[in-house]
């Protein structure tokens, strides 16, 4: 083993065979690092993020120089005695010293308790010319210095006693961390000269600076500790930064795709500009753009927040990328984030935009290669990858791009150029997890495009509404899209600092009088202005209906099956998993056998729901199936039944002639009538030339639904207070309203000239309040909803990163715990179960490595503590055991027995 013993390292890595011992010099690593925030600084586009952050107009060179002095030190801890020697040989290891860390090692010095190593510590730094670089007596200095600490992926704890032995500053045989400290203060200075001139721009002094900054130097590190890019040095060299570190910063960002000098160069030859619209469209058949599309083009690009409503179908994806393209033109953004409500919307929309990039950007290394940022994926471009131990990722062409980076870990996924995924990726980005102030860097570059916003509940809505602060405030640009979002929430989004109640009581008439489709800006004023951008010639004629059949699952499967049989394209949406799975059993109950088998569908022989609880590797077999059923162009004659949750309503690109639909909130069964009668090209049978949609309701007296809020009743099928999917009965119960008067009146649903009507008149305040006048059990429903809705917005206020606190107040630390907890409520809190040996997947007989379960269903007191789980299999299936509760999986999907 090599003799270290004199050398302050910063990495070390171990020969499995040999186990010989490989360093990496601390001074050469806070040289990789300091390289790559500078290369990093010098975009300018997060040159432009950071200026903002601190509400200056501009950082000029001297002032970038000195964060990149900061990113350098984010490891000086390492130069303590307990850290260094991990290295060394037991035999030689100090007595009463042990191990140590490197950052809240640090906090008996920042804090002044160590008096001795303070005195020495900051002298050798040369610590007086650096608290000159602010106008607040060193505050902002110190504030970046701790946020350099906090690199590890949150805020330092100042007040942390987790080691207080001043020994591990002593100085211990060869090793002296007064001397090391002294050579990094003289390296700093030879590295970036420009910081230590004494008429240099000042630091800005807001917080919100310091949060840009660790967000910034935390991702420097994690592309300087990458040691394919950095390879170790033991041997110490003074010319190591201009001549090694820098080159290779700057050409780690180009590899990655953080440096598109290049690529805008090459968009910048293309005969035609980027924006151009046979450039956008083309990726879609060559479909001419509509009116909406065409105002989102013409968005003033000084509006950095902007809303889209248009109908389910009308082409927002298209119309965001739209905005993309000219925002990226103009230099006003390097990257897309499209943020979607779910997997399954995330993995289609993903298609849709690498086919636009394919079309859209040059060829070559330049262009980017989207990244899928949905956990458990690996997946950039067209290729796939798998994790490796080590945190290694094995790509199936067995080529390692660079910028595929971003795409090997879901921290990173905010990296890419242009990533699609689902809107909790974006979240973490105003939470408090590990490395959310990188994530929130990273996304600052990026058009942020939020869809489906509608679908954001009181919580989620409470953490966008602070990762738009965040990111608007930055200088970043957002794009929210919807098909059905109610004034009130729009109002809210466009200006979250007014209060709720002054939202509310926007008049009703005049919520329904506002124009629709439309998009609506913050105005430069503050001041909302919402303009009509006209028909998008996609109007269709819907007759709604309203059956009791909620619980009559063979009646159901009855009618979807004469209308498959008929030849129609038959789509069944349920509320809830369970009723998914217990209509495809009655479907496949009277589908009958041989050739007189009605169609359903599955995958080749194998029938199947379509619905969240599958492997990853089925549920992308299932989503590529569906759309093969009822997409465009239809690929297979005939008609077809399929059944399937809210996987089947949002953002995927498919049609029914058919649709038999659960009664559902209005907004959400506009979603879901998005997907009847959505493509005009496709032929239908005779029967089914108009579109008709037939909602399913419990068996109840007349259209009241007010049996739902007593215990004891049917089952809600997600309806209600117990329902737990769609709780505030009272919005499904003027959805009723509004079908029934319909169907008595004998009129259609002209969509999209009566979303706006349909929406308000079923979720906006004043329709809400009637309830309180048909009695006790209604008001009681609200007081529950309010407090609800106050809880959640409580709860999300108290985990978003308070980026109005400096680094130095005790108030910006991330609270003990609450990880864990946030994961829990965005859904993220799924239990990933090895499964040893693989089971067959019952579609393809693929091997099927791991399942998620959810958390309720697994149940806290069960959660593995070991994998693997060897499971049972059978012919068609398989089971598994975890702690008291089995679980059964076939084409059915995962369920609880």
């Amino acid at each position: 083993m090599p003799n270290y013993t004199n050398r302050f390292w910063a990495k070390w890595d171990k020969d499995d065979e040999t186990q010989e011992v490989e360093i990496h010099l601390l001074e050469h690593h806070l040289a990789d690092v300091g390289a790559c925030f500078e290369a990093l600084a010098n975009q300018p586009t997060i040159r432009a993020r950071l200026a903002s952050a601190g509400d200056v107009d501009a950082l000029d060179d001297a002032a970038a120089s000195r964060l990149c002095v900061f990113a350098a030190l984010h490891d000086i801890g390492k130069v303590n005695v307990g850290f260094q020697t991990k290295t060394w040989d037991p035999d030689l290891r100090p007595r009463g010293i042990g191990w140590a860390g490197h950052t809240s090692d640090l906090v008996p010095i920042l804090d002044g308790k160590d008096r001795e190593t303070v005195k020495w510590f900051f002298d050798a730094l040369g610590w007086d010319e650096i608290l000159a670089w602010d106008n607040d007596n060193g505050e902002t200095a110190c504030g970046i210095f701790v946020a350099a600490m906090s690199h590890h992926g949150e805020p330092l704890d100042l007040r942390s006693d987790k080691q207080r032995n001043t020994k591990i500053w002593r100085p211990r045989g060869d090793l002296n961390p007064q001397d090391q400290v002294s050579r990094i203060g003289e390296l700093i200075r030879r590295w970036f000269p420009d910081a230590f001139e004494k008429d240099a721009q000042l630091l800005p002094s807001a917080p919100a600076f310091q949060h840009m900054f660790l967000g910034l130097c935390t991702l420097a590190d994690w592309i300087g500790s990458d040691r394919e890019r950095f390879p170790y040095r033991s041997e110490p060299d003074d010319d190591y930064f201009e001549n090694t570190a820098r080159p290779r910063a700057q050409d780690a960002l180009k590899e990655i795709g953080l440096d598109i000098g290049n690529q805008r160069d090459a968009v910048g030859a293309m005969s035609a500009g980027f924006s151009d619209a046979s450039r956008i469209f083309d990726h879609i058949r060559g479909f001419a753009p509509n009116p909406m599309q065409e105002a989102a083009r013409d968005i003033p690009l000084d509006e950095r927040l902007a809303i889209i409503e248009s109908e389910t179908g009308s082409g927002k994806t298209e119309a965001a990328l739209w905005r993309f393209a000219r925002l990226y033109e103009s230099e006003r953004v390097d990257s897309l984030y499209f943020a979607l409500p779910t997997r399954a919307a995330a993995v289609q929309i993903h298609g849709r935009v690498k086919a636009f990039v394919k079309s859209a950007m040059p060829d070559g290394d330049a262009a980017p290669l989207p990244v899928l940022a949905v956990p458990g994926y690996v997946r950039a471009g067209d290729f796939d990858g798998r994790h490796l131990p080590n945190y290694r990722v094995w790509w199936e062409d067995g080529f390692h791009d660079g910028r595929r980076w971003a795409a090997e870990s879901s921290k990173r996924y905010l990296a890419a150029q242009v990533a699609v995924g689902t809107v909790d990726q974006a979240m973490m980005a105003a939470l408090q997890v590990r490395h959310s102030h990188m994530r929130a860097a990273c996304l600052s570059r990026s058009l942020l495009v939020i869809d489906e916003v509608h679908a954001s509940d009181p919580y989620m809505r409470a953490i966008i509404e602070a990762l738009l602060k965040a990111h608007l405030g930055a200088g970043g640009y957002a794009l929210l899209m919807s098909a059905t979002l109610g004034s009130s929430a729009r109002r809210r989004w466009l200006s979250p600092s007014r209060r709720a109640a002054a939202n509310d009581n926007f008049p009703l008439d005049d919520a329904i009088n506002e124009p629709y489709p439309s998009i609506a800006v913050r105005g430069t004023n503050g001041v909302e202005r919402v303009k009509g951008v006209g028909s998008n010639d996609r109007a269709k004629s819907v007759r709604v209906e309203a059956r009791p059949l909620m619980g009559d699952f063979a009646a159901t499967a009855k009618i979807a099956l004469d209308a498959a049989r008929d030849g129609a394209k038959t789509l069944i949406i349920r509320n809830t998993v369970r009723y998914a799975i217990d209509t495809q059993r009655a479907l496949e109950s009277a589908a009958g056998d041989g050739e007189a088998r009605a169609p359903l569908f599955g995958i080749d022989d194998n029938p199947a729901p379509h619905h969240s609880r599958f492997a990853a590797s089925d549920r992308r077999l299932l989503d590529a199936e569906v759309e093969k059923a009822l997409g465009s162009p239809r690929s297979r004659e005939g008609g077809i039944a399929v059944v399937g949750t809210q996987t089947l309503e949002q953002s995927l690109d498919i049609d029914a002639d058919l649709l038999i639909t659960d009664l559902c909130p209005m907004d959400v069964l506009l979603q879901r009538i998005g997907r009847l009668h959505r493509h005009r090209d496709n032929t239908r049978p005779d029967a089914y030339r108009d579109a008709r949609c037939i909602v399913l309701t419990p068996r109840i007296d007349g259209e009241d639904l007010s049996p739902l809020l007593k215990k004891g009743g049917q089952n809600p099928n997600g309806l209600g207070p117990r329902g737990n999917v769609y709780p505030d009965l009272r919005i499904s119960q003027l959805t009723l309203r509004l079908i029934a008067a319909s169907a008595a009146n004998g009129e259609a649903w002209h969509i999209p000239d009566m979303n706006r009507h349909l929406v308000e008149s079923a979720t906006h305040e004043k329709a809400l309040r009637e309830f309180d006048g048909l009695g006790d059990e209604w008001v009681e429903l609200r007081k529950n909803i309010n407090g609800e809705r106050f809880a959640d917005d409580l709860t999300a206020r108290h985990v978003i990163v308070k980026r109005d606190k400096t680094f130095l107040e005790r108030e910006v630390r991330f609270i003990s715990d609450v990880e864990d907890r946030i994961r829990t409520r965005l859904g993220d809190d799924n239990i990933e179960v090895e499964l040893d040996p693989p089971p067959p997947s019952p579609f393809n007989g693929a091997e099927i490595e791991t399942v998620s379960i959810p958390l309720r269903l697994v149940g806290e007191g069960n959660v593995p503590k070991e994998t693997p789980i060897a499971p049972q299999t059978t012919s068609d299936s398989f089971e598994f055991a975890i702690g008291d509760r089995r679980f059964a999986y076939d084409r059915l999907g995962l369920r609880r027995l």
